[in-house]
């Protein structure tokens, strides 16, 4: 810790522990003390920590190829881009890094195939901390410091349609929305908010850009978020869970849209190479063998073992699958540093809601060894 003070700039505020190792959904520090880890890595380690057919594909990938830049074709590349066009129902991958690198990619494409230059984004979004996708991030503390930012954006009313109805004008690319919000609160929208948003964003002429990136790859008990509500957006961007733990993000489209990059408007050095391709490769496989129903079914028993809490400070348990917030009535960071203190891993966004992120690999009995020490 003295170390990373020294030589790490310092823009994280950090848990006091260094981990060493993990395994499933446990986590263990340098002195070897065990932790129910309940964050996975901010939705990211959703088959687990070194889950067997990540470590494989790695492993194999490694000893054969591991870059080669996109100057070339790969086989993998196309492989795991014809898979996640599959499995978002959609026709084009471009892949890159990370989740906000995703979605200035969209921003880009919106703004290349409307030929419009304004978007539209929700109250309590968050959609990383690049200048574009912070542009379209509604919280001030993030933006304040990096101002002036793109221009053109309107912030409205999550969970409110008609807000965006009443937004849109003639210059509208896209309208950008989170199927649930993640940083915001795990905030979970009508059921028809969706729904309606595609229907106003047809009528205008406007593309409607979905950010999974939180949401995504079994998260809330379905592949994707937005499938809750059976709406498909003009363009899709993924990344946190997609690759097991190794850094990778992709945005998908339509055929419609994503043919209106040409080479050479977008690229990425790093995007899609083979090493990160077979970890998501190994991934989906392994998410593939039931763990999407798992989320589902685990997510259900934990918002019902929160719920028998009946605490005083408890003003709220939502969310879908394994992708929770409990709302508190009271600052939730000293909660935090407790349940740390007696083994379990959690961490507190809009100062007041406890995320829980699990690994979907999570047992009963490990959310109930959570909620017996929460409680």
């Amino acid at each position: 810790m003295d170390k990373d003070a020294l030589y790490v700039i310092q823009t994280y505020t950090r848990q006091p522990i260094v981990i060493a190792e993990g395994k499933g959904a446990n986590v263990w520090d340098i002195n070897g003390r065990e932790y129910i880890d309940c964050v996975a890595g901010i939705a990211v380690n959703n088959v687990g920590h070194c889950h067997p057919k990540v470590v494989s594909a790695i492993q194999r990938q490694a000893e054969r190829l591991i870059h080669t830049s996109n100057l070339y074709y790969t086989e993998i590349q196309v492989e795991l881009a014809e898979k996640i066009a599959s499995l978002t129902k959609l026709d084009k991958v471009f892949f890159c890094n990370s989740g906000a690198e995703a979605v200035e990619a969209s921003l880009k494409l919106a703004r290349k195939a409307s030929n419009k230059t304004d978007f539209i984004a929700a109250h309590g979004s968050f959609h990383g901390r690049s200048m574009g996708a912070l542009s379209v991030t509604y919280k001030e503390k993030y933006r304040k410091s990096f101002e002036p930012l793109i221009p053109g954006v309107k912030f409205v009313p999550y969970d409110d349609s008609e807000a965006i109805k009443n937004a849109i004008t003639k210059k509208t690319a896209a309208v950008i929305l989170e199927p649930i919000q993640g940083e915001g609160g795990v905030n979970v929208p009508s059921d028809g908010y969706l729904r309606a948003a595609r229907e106003i964003c047809d009528d205008s002429d406007t593309l409607l850009i979905f950010d999974e990136v939180q949401t995504g790859f079994g998260r809330t008990g379905r592949w994707f978020g937005s499938m809750h509500w059976e709406v498909l957006p003009d363009i899709m961007v993924l990344a946190k869970a997609i690759s097991g733990g190794l850094p990778m993000g992709a945005m998908v489209a339509k055929d419609s849209v994503a043919q209106k990059f040409q080479r050479g408007d977008h690229a990425s050095t790093f995007g899609g190479n083979p090493l990160v391709c077979a970890a998501s490769l190994g991934a989906i496989d392994a998410l593939e063998e039931g763990l999407i129903d798992r989320s589902a079914k685990m997510g259900k028993y934990l918002i019902e073992k929160l719920g028998e809490l009946r605490h005083e400070y408890i003003k709220e348990v939502r969310g879908k699958g394994l992708m929770i917030g409990m709302e508190l009535k009271i600052d939730g960071n000293s909660i935090i540093d407790k349940a740390r203190e007696k083994g379990v891993l959690l961490n507190c966004i809009s100062e007041n809601v406890i995320r829980f992120a699990p690994p979907l690999v999570i047992t009963k009995e490990q959310i109930d060894r959570v909620v017996e020490i929460l409680g």
